[in-house]
Parts: structure tokens; sequence; C-alpha cells
């Protein structure tokens, strides 16, 4: 019970939040097809947000076993029942009461729905049906239906209103027409879900409108058509009929010039007030137990006269990576740093750049880095007799073939000197021993690149890191203007609906607070020139910024294409 609450809460939020920011930022553009879709995604998102969570996991120490109370006697005791422990039952029956009665009003409408368009003749025509009935309704659409009385209406009035209604049906607007009138079934208690239908069926009329005048020659005609139309009050439930109660600003919108395509920018701000709402309400917290375990370690410290290998694979986590910098730091004093590391959605590593370390004595680096998951390698170290160290990099398929290409290069704590220099695996099979003459040895260089070099030729055994292609740059982030939304507390509490449609005279008092309850509504709005004024001069800054970040982009891609074409050839 409390669960469904808790939704019924959290959707209802999202739908308050999704009506404010459309009356505050988009009622009065002309975006009317995109501003169905927000209306409509208001209302997936209200009813699919709430079942994402983001789940943390905290850690505590290991509890002490849990007591046995079952074991301890109690003296029986029957705490006395109080309201508040019968609330939730009585708001969960007042609940579901309100959903019986507008369910039993929806199913009502069907049934008077059908009244009207059973045993009439239908006249086909394309995709569409007409009825001409002989009821004084209102004209409506449902789904590829049209219905109307051609009897009150010139031949003019009645191309217009046809016009109307075949957008209407073509656009697939008794869908929309549904889904709000569901909605306002389920969370009924929240008055602001009213005012969404209101809104939705509202833009309906305006994308009606603003389609139909543009196969009509007379834009005045049609308007005269929309002011005679409002004398007839006998609409149809659940459908797209031509009367609406609001034709003052359906005029409005018709002559009003379209907006701007940068205004669209207004549609993202609700972006950030979702990512607060998940942050504040669909943080899952999850607390596990640590649990006291000896882990095997695959590594362990390495004896004379034999070879180490860590091998790195696509499903090796970090905690591993960390693990295996201890292992070689603790038994050689090298420092192996893992960076740039990167994991797909998988969360298998494509790229990581591994560096190896001893003082200034040892310095071997490796890159690899794409779009797929990495092939498996290996660390690998070696420590002779004399104690001597060799490191370097090896392909899962070359392991198990020593220290091919190593260098070892100084005694653990010793300087530098050309006499301690030995060559692994230059010749011959992976035992082969090649040492150079000392007195040949004119510098040792230890870069990314080690190099030996003699007075008689240059010698290099680890060939040049391939170079590294440079990075796109992103586009600028960081914090927007704050859009001046009003005190939420100050806000005028809309007019309940009233449950019987047809009580004209309770639908009067309806409309008259509405028309009051909006007029409040727009004195709260905010004058939104200056906001956007400060957004169009951040986005400018963060262009330029863009662009120059993008002209060192193609500079640099330039001299990456340049040494891989030094390199091929």
């Amino acid at each position: 019970m409390e669960t469904l609450f808790s939704y019924l809460i959290k959707s209802s939020g999202l739908i308050v939040l999704f009506y404010l920011a459309y009356f505050f930022t988009l009622r009065k553009e002309t975006f009317f097809s995109s501003n169905r879709w927000f209306l409509l995604a208001g209302l997936g998102t209200a009813v699919l947000l709430p079942f994402v969570f983001i789940t943390k996991i905290i850690w505590v120490e290991a509890a002490t076993p849990p007591i046995n109370w079952s074991s301890i006697p109690v003296a029986n005791y029957t705490p006395e029942k109080t309201f508040e422990d019968y609330f939730p039952i009585l708001t969960a029956l007042a609940y579901g009461i309100g959903i019986l009665l507008l369910f039993i009003k929806f199913v009502v409408d069907f049934y008077s729905l059908n009244s009207v368009l059973r045993g009439k003749s239908v006249q086909q025509q394309a995709d569409f049906k007409f009825l001409d009935v002989a009821e004084n309704v209102a004209p409506f659409s449902y789904f590829n239906t049209i219905v109307y009385n051609s009897s009150l209406y010139t031949a003019s009035e009645l191309e217009n209103i046809l016009e109307h209604e075949k957008v209407h049906s073509e656009q697939n607007h008794t869908i929309d027409v549904l889904i709000s009138r569901l909605f306002c079934i389920v969370f009924w208690f929240n008055p602001f879900i009213w005012l969404y239908k209101k809104a939705i069926l509202q833009n309906l009329e305006f994308i009606a409108d603003h389609e139909a005048t543009k196969k009509i020659s007379d834009k005045k005609a049609y308007q005269i058509t929309l002011l005679k139309i409002t004398t007839r009050e006998n609409c149809v439930a659940i459908t797209n009929h031509f009367y609406q109660s609001l034709i003052k600003k359906r005029i409005v919108m018709l002559n009003k010039n379209q907006s701007k395509k940068r205004n669209s920018w207004k549609y993202a701000l609700v972006l950030p007030l979702l990512a607060a709402f998940v942050f504040l309400f669909q943080i899952k917290t999850i607390a596990q137990e640590k649990i006291a375990k000896i882990q095997e370690i695959e590594n362990k410290k390495t004896d004379p006269n034999t070879v180490d290998i860590y091998k790195i694979n696509k499903n090796t986590t970090d905690k591993e990576l960390d693990e295996k910098a201890s292992i070689i730091k603790n038994n050689y004093g090298i420092t192996a740093t893992f960076s740039k590391v990167k994991r797909n959605s998988d969360n298998e590593l494509i790229a990581i750049t591994v560096e190896l370390k001893k003082g200034k004595e040892i310095s071997e680096v490796m890159k690899t880095q794409g779009t797929e998951a990495i092939k498996t390698f290996g660390i690998v170290v070696s420590k002779n007799a004399k104690g001597m160290l060799a490191i370097d990099f090896a392909a899962e398929d070359k392991m198990n073939d020593g220290m091919n290409n190593a260098i070892s290069i100084v005694s653990p704590g010793e300087p530098m000197t050309g006499k301690e220099i030995v060559i692994y695996g230059t010749k011959g099979s992976q035992n082969d021993t090649d040492k150079l003459d000392p007195d040949q040895i004119e510098s040792v260089d230890v870069e990314k690149t080690i190099k030996i070099v003699t007075k008689s030729n240059t010698q290099t055994f680890n060939d040049q890191d391939i170079p590294t292609p440079p990075s796109p740059p992103k586009f600028p982030e960081g914090p927007m203007p704050v859009p001046p939304l009003p005190d939420m507390s100050k806000l005028p509490t809309p007019p309940a609906h009233p449950s019987n449609v047809k009580d004209k005279k309770a639908m009067a008092e309806f409309e008259k607070k509405m028309a009051e309850f909006e007029k409040k509504m727009e004195s709260f709005e905010p004058d939104m020139s200056a906001y956007e004024k400060e957004v169009e001069e951040v986005m400018a800054k963060r262009e330029k910024i863009f662009e120059k970040e993008m002209a060192k982009y193609e500079d640099a891609m330039e001299k990456y294409r340049d040494a891989m074409e030094k390199r091929t050839n």
C-alpha cells in the first residue's frame, strides 16, 4: 500500500512539473506539434520515471547475530488501534471509489457516443467516414469518423468545419483525448491533471486550426465559423469536437506570428528538473555487510631466475589493477601506473595506458585504445641470478616466449653503468644472452623507447609507441542561468472540476473560476526575455571556445596524420 501511495505521489509531482514547464515557457509558443509530444512525453515520464532508481551501495560492518526474540517470553498485549492505523485503508478506499465513479462515467460517455453513431448511414470518402446526423450536436471526430449536422451550417461553414475535423482524424488526436481521460481517472485527486488535460485538448485545437487554415483561402471566414460554433454546446465526450469554450485563445493563436526556432531550447529546461527529481527521490541505498575473506593472489613473490607475468584482460577490474600494482611495487620496487582506463557498456576494458617506473632507471609505457574490448596482455618481469631486473609487455600468444626484447638495466639500488647492461633474447633461443663489450658503450638513453647506443652503431630493441590520435573536443558544459520560476508556495489553487459535466450551472461556475485562476497564474508568469538573453550569451561564448578547440584539434590531427605517414613509409 505504501509503495502504491509513493508511486502516485511521485507521478503526480512529475505531472505538476511538466504542466508548470509548459504553462510558463511553452504555452504561448506556436510549436503546436512539438508541444503535443512534450505534453504526451510528460505523461509517459510520470508513469515510467518513478520505476527508475540509481543504486548506491554502502558497506557496513558485519552485524552481531540477531537475538532470537521468539525464545523470550512476553506478555500477551494487543495495542489499541487509533485513527492513524485506519488512515491508509480509508485513503485507499476513497481513492478506489474515485476511480470507480470516474470509470463508470467513462463507460457512460462511451455508451452516449455509440448511441449517436449507431444506425446512421455512413458516407466513405478516402480514409474518412462522414456521418450527417439530425441531432443538435457540435461537430466532432472520433478516430476516422467525422460527425456533423449539415442543416445547421452553410456550405462554406461546413467546409471549414470538415477541414478542421480531418486534421484531428489524420493525426489520431482521439488517442491523446483517451490518454488524458484515463490519466484523469487514475490521478483524479491531483487538480493539475485536469489542467493538464485541458492543455492537451486546447493544443490539439491549435494544431487543427493551424493545419486547416493552410487549406482554406478565407482565414477570416474560418474565424467567423469558430464564433458561430460557440453557440453549439451539445458536445459529445471523449471526442475531438469543433466547439471549445476558449475560442478567444484559438483566434489569437491563429493570428500570432510564428515563434522563432531558437526558442525551442525551452524544451530542454525540463531536463535539469528531471535530473534533480532522480537524485532527490530515486536513489536507492543498499547496505551490504563486509565479509572478511582471504583472497588468493595469483602472482606471488618471485624467485631468482624466474619470469613473472601479470595478466590483464578485458574483464580485469579496477580493484584487480590496484592489487597487481601493489604486488609489483612490493616485489620489485617498480611503480605500475594504470591510467586512461575506459570501459564499454558491458564493463569491458577498451582502452588503458600502463606506465612502469623504477626511479629514473626503468621507464616502460604501453598504450591501447579502440572501440572493442582489449586483447589479453601481460606485464613481464624477470630477475636473473645476479638480481638484475628486466621488464616488458607481451601479448597473450607470446607470454610463454620469456623475455623477448626485454632490457635489464641495473641491479636494484645501484647506479646505472654501461657494464651492467644485459640484453635478453636478441639471438638464438630465449635463454641465449648477448653481453655487449662495456668499452663499446658510449651512452644509454632511457625514455619511452630504450636505446643502446654504441660507438659503431645504434641498436633499438623496443619500437617507438604508435602515435596516439588526439581526442576531439567536447562542447563546453557548465551551469546554465537559472530560470526565474515562481514561488511554488504562492501559486493559486486551481478549482475542482465538476464530477457531472452535463451540469451547465456547475460547468459555468467552473469556467468562471478557471478564468480567474488563469488570470492569477499569468500574474506569476516571469518576464523570460532577460533570461533568454543570458542563455544566448552563454551559448555564444561556449560556441567560440568550442571553435577554438576544434581548430587546435584539426592542427593536431594534421600532425598525427603526418606522423603516421612517416611511420608507414
